[in-house]
């Protein structure tokens, strides 16, 4: 097995012993905790006599203590086994295998017994011993060696079985991983020009409240290895997610690259918020494009109306087809006060949060706190047909309070929907790829804060408008009624404006308006402005702002091309009846 797909695809045709007995839907159930038990397996192959040499002297402890020595001892930090058995001696007792497996599993460390609860392990364990297929499923996977794969590319094999266990399923499977040039290109955005992550001696800590299986942290725990050398810095790794299973594979993934586990939490983010109090670095996150949050609707209305901008989410709510922004404001509540050195966040929308809602509305208002507390530092626009579970066009937003001097007041827009590359084999709907040199350039651009035709730099207030009520007066045999105030307003001529910030009212309204307006009776103007239902709105219209005109092509050219069809076909025609 040359790669991490050949691997994976060993793995889940295991699965074919399964069949008849459990639905192909099913499969996953079996296929990924006991990936799980063989990858520890064949970690702690090692250790596991010092183990159990050392267990022999402690067992009377409370299982704390035991966690605590023997964690220690196994090579890992916070996991071992102290049973005597292991998936090989598993097999020298065919006819005491549920009973061996079950010690075997009490034999770990109570980090690794969370994560096996959650799978309800248990349960397939006598499930498969009932159906005769208990020491074949162990047998099989003894002979899957996954002592010597890397870490990063057994992220890899945990995601594609879990694309294969979706597909069975009739799931999304993008609802549980990114693809990770994706994720790559945002780690690389999220420190472009941040020296923080470098520096001898640094501890960051690195969240994301959409977890999945964990492929954004590890990338993110990449990265910082890769451009710090120092022994001493520490990056910690925080994350949650909704779907328990995925989340048990993070935790066990993260947990066997020497994160701690207890940072890895299940739940709602929302409604569950596992790290209340916690304020992070860096974050990242992939949220469900259009999720639903009808489930937790009381939750997160009482959350506004009794907590303000005291809560997540006093900006405002977005429609409940839709809670995008509300992961948005639930991370930048999470941010370090500017005088701790603040925080950056990168997460992935579709385009929906750009411009959806008019001003005064939920949306609008939550863009309108973001842009003028300055912490839109910019969008890139990635190409399309690079998610498995959609095709659509999808946006990078970089967010921060604490915005280098250059940046302040500004907003970065970068095109970058035209670099990528065609994959030999689609997935779904992925069919493009980002490349490693691709990544490099888009991420070069951002940092350069230059000009380019991929890249503007705009103002704040380039994004704001005024929405300007236009009132008419109500006409009574040709003449406008009038009451205390002045005249009386014709709701159904009624009309409104979208003014940008950097516009005069008054001059906008004269120039766009009042030459279109019938004037009265007497010669003045017809409409006003009500200036009393005036809003401020934002919206980014990224299309329009790289919109390069083609021209139309000439009808000669049209007709030629028309004529050249009609010959070919007449051919055509023409060679078939020979024929």
């Amino acid at each position: 097995m040359t790669n991490f797909q050949d691997r994976a695809n060993f793995i889940w045709n295991l699965a074919d012993l399964l069949r008849g007995d459990y639905k192909p839907a099913e499969y996953g159930k079996v296929v990924l905790p006991f990936t799980i038990l063989r990858r520890l397996d064949c970690l702690l192959s090692d250790t596991k006599p010092k183990i159990l040499q050392q267990y022999e002297a402690i067992k009377t402890q409370p299982d704390e203590f035991i966690d605590k020595i023997l964690n220690s001892k196994s090579g890992f930090k916070y996991f071992h086994n102290h049973s005597k058995f292991d998936i090989e001696k598993l097999l020298g007792q065919p006819n005491d295998i549920r009973k061996n497996l079950q010690n075997y599993i009490a034999g770990f460390s109570r980090s690794v017994k969370d994560i096996f609860e959650s799978f309800r392990f248990d349960e397939q364990i006598t499930r498969l011993d009932k159906a005769n297929l208990l020491f074949q499923v162990v047998k099989d996977f003894n002979d899957v060696d996954l002592k010597n794969v890397g870490g990063q590319e057994m992220g890899y094999i945990f995601e594609h079985l879990i694309y294969k266990f979706a597909e069975a399923s009739n799931e999304t499977a993008g609802e549980h991983f990114t693809p990770r040039e994706v994720i790559q290109l945002m780690v690389h955005l999220l420190w472009t020009n941040d020296s923080r992550p470098t520096k001898p001696g640094a501890i960051i800590n690195l969240y994301d409240p959409t977890s999945g299986t964990g492929g954004m942290l590890t990338e993110g725990e990449q990265y910082f290895r890769e451009h710090n050398g120092d022994s001493s810095s520490v990056i910690n790794l925080f994350g949650q997610d909704l779907n328990e299973e995925i989340y048990a594979i993070a935790r066990a993934d993260l947990m066997i690259k020497g994160q701690n586990p207890e940072n890895i939490r299940h739940g709602n983010s929302f409604s569950e918020d596992r790290f209340p109090h916690d304020k992070f670095d860096y974050m990242l996150s992939n949220p469900p494009f259009g999720v639903n949050w009808k489930k937790v609707e009381k939750f997160i209305k009482d959350e506004y109306e009794t907590k303000g901008y005291g809560g997540r989410f006093g900006a405002g709510l977005p429609s409940i087809s839709d809670g995008s922004l509300l992961f948005l404001q639930h991370m930048i509540s999470k941010m370090k006060s500017p005088a701790e050195g603040g925080s950056r966040l990168a997460i992935v929308f579709n385009g929906s949060p750009l411009f959806t809602g008019s001003a005064g509305s939920g949306p609008s208002d939550i863009r309108k706190w973001i842009i003028e507390n300055d912490m839109l530092e910019g969008i890139v626009a990635l190409p399309d047909q690079l998610f498995y579970n959609t095709g659509i066009s999808t946006y990078i937003w970089v967010i921060t309070n604490n915005k280098e001097a250059r940046h302040k007041g500004k907003i970065v827009l970068l095109d970058a929907s035209s670099f990528s590359v065609k994959m030999k084999r689609s997935l779904n709907n992925k069919r493009n790829i980002i490349t490693h040199d691709q990544i490099d350039e888009i991420a070069r651009m951002y940092g350069e804060f230059q000009p380019t035709p991929f890249l503007k730099i705009y103002d704040n207030a380039d994004f704001g408008y005024t929405r300007i009520t236009i009132e008419r007066p109500l006409l009574k045999d040709g003449k406008p009624v009038k009451d205390k105030t002045g005249f009386k307003a014709d709701s159904a001529l009624r009309d409104a404006e979208n003014v940008p910030l950097k516009e005069n009212i008054e001059s906008y309204f004269k120039r766009e308006v009042l030459p279109h307006v019938p004037c009265l009776p007497d010669g003045k103007p017809g409409a006003w402005i009500d200036y009393d239902k005036s809003k401020i709105g934002y919206e980014i219209n990224f299309n329009r702002e790289f919109y390069v005109y083609k021209p139309l092509r000439r009808l000669a050219e049209i007709r030629a091309d028309i004529a050249e069809l009609e010959n070919k076909t007449h051919n055509a025609v023409a060679k078939a009846i020979e024929v």
